[in-house]
């Protein structure tokens, strides 16, 4: 069974913002699909080319977001090799994709939560940039929405993020980052 984490915060008046690429994705993956709700996160549970899939999205606020991936694990009994989180990433280039086996949370609070959360550095990242050319300080940045025309270049990007998803599924993972980091 795999578990995919979208990061995000809760709430109408985040939606589009930096911060929340994670739930982005995952919403985009799954378009107009119902979720459920249960220790305090969205998800979806799917069979995809007969592989279980439990797509979450914390309620918890970024900050907390581990907290809520630690009681997914546990309860589904996830095997870590077999979790994907999807975050933004302040240091890389916008709409940049970087996918990763295993790292610090370079400064990420949601990533560092889950790290302290689930006592580990190694479990699977997908990244996309949103470098701050903005100049102004990092919390009014994550939190800022996409314009018009950053969101039709983020919208673009999802056929590559569904494609992600769909080979974390199924295809070995250094496959999977060497078909897109590579290439991106």
């Amino acid at each position: 069974m795999k578990l995919i984490v979208g990061l995000g915060n809760p709430g109408k008046e985040y939606e589009n913002t930096r911060h929340n690429i994670g739930f982005m994705v995952i919403d985009n993956y799954l378009k107009n699909e119902k979720f459920k709700t249960k220790f305090n996160g969205m998800y979806l549970k799917k069979v995809i080319n007969n592989e279980e899939v439990i797509f979450l999205k914390p309620l918890s606020y970024m900050n907390l977001s581990g907290e809520v991936v630690k009681k997914y694990v546990n309860y589904f009994k996830i095997n870590l090799s077999d979790l994907l989180i999807i975050s933004d990433d302040l240091d890389m280039p916008c709409f940049k994709i970087k996918l990763k086996y295993k790292g610090s949370s370079g400064g990420h609070n949601g990533l560092k939560n889950i790290i302290q959360n689930i006592n580990t550095e190694e479990f699977k990242r997908l990244k996309i940039g949103i470098s701050n050319n903005l100049n102004i300080d990092t919390k009014s940045y994550v939190l800022s929405k996409f314009n018009q025309e950053e969101l039709e270049k983020l919208h673009k990007k999802f056929e590559i993020t569904n494609n992600i998803i769909n080979d974390f599924i199924n295809l070995d993972f250094e496959k999977v980052m060497s078909k897109y980091n590579e290439s991106r």
